[in-house]
């Protein structure tokens, strides 16, 4: 069920549940979790890549992304708990920025997530994401400082 929900969401089931209880917080406690989790998602993400394991590491990758994203909407009080409420705040960020990068590379992260489910990405292609993903999570924590 939880992982349904999650799936629905777009969202680890860690994430889902991290969500869940940081509705109760503040905007700005909120941003701070968001933050840590976002660091240890890269961390984590780092370490799995290195030992080979993409698919979980992807998962780790979208994680870190998702976080970050979630700090720049709590900053401009916008909705980020569904699938829908991340594109929101992406397509904010193209609007408020003039940058359509934001929604090229989110797409592109997302196909790390979808990996994570079906694990399609060779290698070549995984790296490729990552990469993209990366410069993405760079750009986020910029607007998340």
């Amino acid at each position: 069920m939880a992982k349904a929900v999650a799936q629905r969401r777009g969202k680890s089931v860690e994430q889902s549940l991290v969500d869940a209880v940081l509705r109760e917080l503040d905007p700005q406690e909120r941003a701070v979790v968001y933050l840590r989790l976002a660091e240890k998602y890269l961390a984590e993400a780092e370490e799995l890549y290195a030992r080979g394991d993409l698919v979980q590491a992807g998962e780790k990758y979208w994680g870190a992304v998702v976080a970050l994203l979630s700090v720049v909407a709590e900053k401009r009080g916008m909705p980020n708990y569904t699938q829908r409420g991340l594109w929101e705040a992406v397509e904010a960020l193209v609007e408020e920025t003039g940058n359509p990068e934001y929604s090229t590379l989110f797409s592109i992260a997302e196909k790390l997530h979808a990996n994570f489910y079906h694990n399609f990405l060779k290698k070549p292609s995984f790296d490729r994401h990552r990469e993209e993903a990366l410069r993405l999570v760079e750009m986020l924590k910029r607007l998340a400082a």
